[in-house]
């Protein structure tokens, strides 16, 4: 393996060729790292060191015995009833925190790992990940629990967005400060879930225009299909006091429970069975339903594949007196599957769209399944399960993108960073973890942090301070934020080849004060830059920059770097000596930095 400065990669296919370290290491030292070094992160107390004295004030435990009458056929928890809990649950931790009543705005994606039996207890944990102006993102646990034999399942995790509601003022929030490093990682990519969140209607429709599904419906026995229309469902229910929160609204727990209900009914009829519900995307509530409303939830099956089935659910409110004037309330998709005796899918028959609009649904259900799939291996999965070099293409770039900036603000959020060494204010911290040794590398320079952020974005700078970058190809600008690069680093041996790289480089700026700067970087894999015999291809998992603002034209400039395993057991009998090499190359940036602060290209600028 080797790397261009600052990357730190593992070429799984090159595993011969020699080691190299970020920042153009030109020889390998030998020392260990001492365990007595000074901690990177001050100690916050003995409090936090006791984890059971720690609570999040805004944390919120329910705990509920399932009894027959929350059950379905199967005598296990209905979906739609755990809904109702979690949204209880998640609007008291929001309210605990905003000290006023709070709605549900959305709950993102929900994919359910376990079934809940009667007798057994479900446990709902939430707290409040990180607050915004008058939303706040709550994060929500469940977890079930064998009374019997102390046995506990993980059910589901969920996100959802809460506004806190003021008739007479507006809501201003208090920001959540987070403490230990789960809390710290939350609030870090909470910022990056809401992104996601504001443009997720406008992606979807993006990613649906461009996803081609092939048309395999002349290709099925029409003998085995279920017309689309003999699914449809249409149900209404009056909005009673029982169903309400304490400001006339309806709980959107109970929204999401009746639309479970009639999605459930509707996969029953194309199935002729009981089918459990697997996945639920995401919940955005388009406005409030009061008592007294009327709400009318449509639902049919949009499409049936070999073990699963997407069934679309809209929901309208009217009044009495205006039953013709329907509000769109809500809408979500939702897969069901039917198991066996052994808990194993079942093949399900084929679905017959209606012409029009039926055949459009039908199309649609299959590009939400390719991006489901996408976005579930990419966003849901840990960091260790994640490839090296994910291949890239226009239904997964907004998820890549996601996973590229989270990866580097989690890593960023570690409390065990140990400082290795210091020479003339930079700091070298290095992080041990089972499977990845990781780097971190931090100064403060007199350059503002825009300029810097601006300087330090444009991977086709790179050579003119770090000499592990040959040369830089812009390949894609994706979007503004987005751009991927193809980078040759040169050999550090005679016998080994030059390396390659393509890199995904995302950058976002503060979402609110006190929030770095970020540029994120990691491997991707492009068909028009596939390896060549030229280059020896090079892979890096996690890096990039954090830049925070320290006062007028004072920038804390912080390098990240994420070693894989292969990595591992070299690199700590090998890096007590790095420090100077990484001192060099980190000097050779604060000079770029300074010497260009005043002078920015025109088209770095508007990137």
């Amino acid at each position: 393996f080797r790397a261009p400065c600052g990357d730190f990669t593992v070429c799984a296919r090159h595993q011969e060729a020699p080691p190299c370290i970020p920042f153009g290491l030109a020889s390998v030292f030998s020392g260990r790292i001492s365990r007595k070094s000074v901690s990177h992160t001050e100690d916050i107390g003995d409090t936090m060191a006791d984890n059971k004295r720690y609570r999040n004030p805004t944390e919120v435990q329910m705990s509920q015995l399932v009894l027959p009458c929350h059950t379905n056929h199967r005598g296990e928890l209905s979906v739609g009833q755990l809904l109702k809990w979690i949204d209880t649950t998640a609007c008291l931790s929001a309210e605990r925190h905003a000290g006023c009543p709070c709605v549900t705005a959305s709950m993102d994606d929900i994919y359910f790992e376990h079934t809940i039996s009667v007798g057994q207890v479900v446990n709902i944990k939430a707290k409040v990940n990180r607050a915004f102006n008058s939303s706040m993102e709550v994060g929500i646990q469940v977890v079930s629990e064998d009374l019997c034999s102390e046995k506990q399942w993980s059910v589901c995790k969920a996100l959802a967005t809460f506004v806190a509601h003021r008739e007479l003022s507006k809501v201003k929030l208090k920001q959540v400060t987070p403490l230990t490093e789960e809390e710290k990682t939350e609030h870090g990519v909470a910022a990056e879930r809401r992104r996601m969140r504001l443009v997720y209607a406008d992606t979807i429709k993006d990613l649906l225009a461009r996803c081609a599904i092939q048309d395999d419906l002349d290709s099925k026995d029409y003998s085995n299909m279920v017309p689309a229309e003999k699914t449809r469902v249409e149900s209404v229910e009056l909005v009673l006091p029982p169903h309400a929160n304490h400001q006339g609204n309806t709980f959107g727990g109970q929204i999401m429970a009746w639309m479970e209900n009639v999605a459930t009914i509707a996969a029953s009829r194309l199935c002729r069975a009981h089918p459990t519900l697997k996945a639920i995307e995401m919940f955005h509530f388009r406005g409030p339903s009061q008592v007294g409303d009327r709400l009318v939830f449509k639902a049919i099956v949009n499409n049936a594949f070999k073990h699963s089935m997407e069934v679309g659910v809209c929901v309208e409110a009217y009044r009495q007196e205006a039953e013709t004037q329907r509000r769109h309330i809500n809408s979500a998709f939702m897969t069901f599957v039917v198991l066996d005796e052994d808990d194993q899918p079942q093949k399900l028959p084929w679905i017959c769209p209606q012409p029009g609009e039926g055949e459009r649904r039908y199309r649609e259900a299959s590009a939400r399944k390719k991006i489901r799939l996408d976005r579930k291996y990419i966003v849901s999965c840990k960091q260790a399960e994640v490839p090296l070099s994910v291949p890239w293409d226009p239904s997964n770039q907004v998820y890549l993108s996601y996973n590229n900036v989270s990866s580097l603000k989690t890593l960023v959020a570690k409390d065990n960073w140990t400082l290795s060494s210091e020479i003339s204010q930079v700091r070298l911290y290095t992080l041990e973890e089972d499977k990845f040794l990781s780097f971190h590398l931090e100064m403060v320079v007199h350059v503002d942090a825009a300029q810097a952020f601006l300087l330090l974005s444009d991977l086709r700078r790179r050579p003119e301070w770090d000499k592990h970058y040959r040369s830089v190809e812009l390949v894609q600008q994706v979007d503004e934020d987005d751009t991927i690069y193809h980078v040759i680093s040169p050999s550090l041996s005679g016998n080994s080849k030059p390396q390659d790289f393509v890199i995904l480089a995302s950058r976002r700026k503060p979402c609110d004060n006190g929030d770095p700067y970020v540029i994120a970087l990691r491997s991707v894999t492009l068909p028009t830059h596939c390896e060549t015999p030229e280059y020896q291809r090079g892979e890096t998992l996690c890096s990039g920059f954090c830049l925070w603002s320290e006062g007028d034209q004072l920038t804390k400039v912080s390098y990240y770097n994420q070693a894989t395993p292969g990595l591992l057991n070299y690199v700590t009998t090998n890096v007590a000596g790095l420090s100077s090499e990484f001192y060099n190359t980190f000097k050779a940036c604060e000079h770029f930095l300074l010497d260009n602060r005043n002078d920015l290209a025109p088209g770095l600028q508007t990137l």
